[in-house]
């Protein structure tokens, strides 16, 4: 049996894949604890999993809702800097508490999500060995890769590698302000310094929710870097869809995920081109609505409106889904062969709708841009050409297959008890 310390952003969408994965691991008979401000306490769902709340002093009981009020709505360079900021005040937080707080509940090992790069620092320091987990687009570097944070397509070109070149600069001048801490924790805490999140990655093992057609063609990545696609509970475990689908008419999904859903206005305009268009649309706006927003999507001509619905369970009905190109939602999409248009709006959600389209599997539109009209058109286009569907499903194909938190399990069991990296040649014998 084996401790695990889950170290993770106060995020919903990487919560949920971390307690998927550490439902696998607790199935193969082994513990495991997150860590993090009090507030994720109840943000965490799994109840077999234990929890320790640290940063009381920093980040008290209810800190967390400003926190992501801000990185939902980050706006102009004034509020980006306010959420590097915080990204980079949770750091500093954890870095400083979290070493005695392993050392107390005897941790033999460490996930450490990729965004949070206090998860690889404190292990190290403590000599544990700890797996990363890229719950959004990996942050590994290649030349020809662009950022995750980064809007445009792969291109395998010299023009385009020097693109990615000078915007990883601008990327890394923006955050500066969290490098600093990283490199001060590092010489702190006795470790090789580093400057950026993609220098904190697991000479162990690395898991991310992406498959390689997903993800833009790479060719630098480690030996134990493993695909394992989206990390989910059992479909059991959502609830049934309970609504009544005409099947005669095409059914639109539109989620904005768990950070935008407040995004009234935009939800608005996809509802009435879903109506002009004679389409059946279900609206998750994740609790992000009050029920005069709810009412006002129903006038406009939505047939369900929810907080949360079943995702899986909606995509399998649905002819086209409306995202603002989450991971979480785009490869559930995939799952399912469904066709996809995208309305990046912040993170690595740029990236996520390049690769949509780079894969021929959706369209995508600038959210600020998305007018009811440029919407209906896209959505035309979706349901009427089978091509993007069939693209769709073709990924969808690798996403089914990747194994996803039993192989995650797996892998990282194997990886810890070794004590040495598991390679893809490896997990094939």
């Amino acid at each position: 049996m084996t401790r695990f310390a889950v170290i993770a952003p106060p995020f919903h969408s990487h919560l949920r894949a971390l307690e998927a994965l550490s439902q696998a691991l607790i199935g193969r008979g082994h513990e495991v604890v997150f860590v993090q401000q009090a507030d994720v306490g109840t943000a965490l769902r799994l109840s077999a999993a234990g929890f320790v709340a640290v940063g009381a002093g920093s980040h008290p009981p209810g800190a967390m809702a400003a926190i992501v009020a801000r990185a939902a709505r980050p706006g102009g360079p004034r509020g980006l800097g306010r959420v590097i900021a915080d990204m980079a005040a949770s750091t500093d937080m954890l870095c400083r508490e979290v070493p005695g707080v392993l050392s107390a509940l005897a941790v033999d090992a460490v996930i450490a999500d990729q965004m949070e790069p206090a998860g690889a620092l404190v292990a190290e320091h403590l000599d544990l060995p700890y797996v990363s987990v890229a719950c959004a687009l990996p942050f590994n570097r290649e030349p020809l890769v662009p950022l995750p944070v980064m809007p445009w397509a792969y291109r395998a070109t010299p023009w385009a590698e020097q693109l990615n070149l000078h915007s990883t600069r601008v990327y890394d001048r923006l955050m500066r302000p969290h490098g600093a801490v990283i490199a001060r924790h590092c010489e702190r805490l006795g470790v090789p310094v580093r400057a950026h999140l993609g220098e904190c990655l697991s000479p162990l093992l690395q898991l991310s929710q992406t498959t390689a057609i997903f993800d833009f063609p790479r060719v630098a990545l480690p030996a134990h870097f493993h695909h394992v696609g989206p990390l989910r509970l059992p479909v059991e475990a959502e609830p049934p869809l309970e609504v009544s689908i005409d099947p005669r008419r095409p059914l639109v999904f539109a989620s904005l995920g768990t950070l935008q859903g407040d995004r009234l206005g935009l939800f608005r305009r996809i509802v009435r081109a879903c109506r002009r268009l004679d389409a059946q649309v279900l609206v998750a706006h994740c609790g992000g609505l009050d029920r005069a927003g709810v009412r006002r999507l129903e006038r406009d001509g939505a047939d369900w409106v929810m907080d949360f619905a079943p995702q899986r369970a909606v995509l399998a009905r649905a002819q086209a889904v409306v995202t603002h190109a989450g991971l979480n939602t785009v490869l559930d999409a995939f799952a399912a062969g469904v066709p996809m248009l995208a309305l990046p709006i912040a993170f690595d959600q740029p990236g996520v709708a390049a690769r949509v389209a780079y894969q021929g599997a959706g369209l995508r539109l600038g959210h600020r841009w998305a007018s009811q009209r440029r919407i209906g058109q896209a959505l035309r286009r979706l349901l009427d050409d089978p091509t993007f569907a069939s693209r769709a499903a073709s990924v969808g194909d690798s996403v089914r297959q990747a194994g996803g938190a039993a192989r995650a399990a797996m892998l990282t069991e194997r990886a810890v008890s070794a004590g040495e990296p598991v390679t893809e040649a490896e997990h094939a014998a």
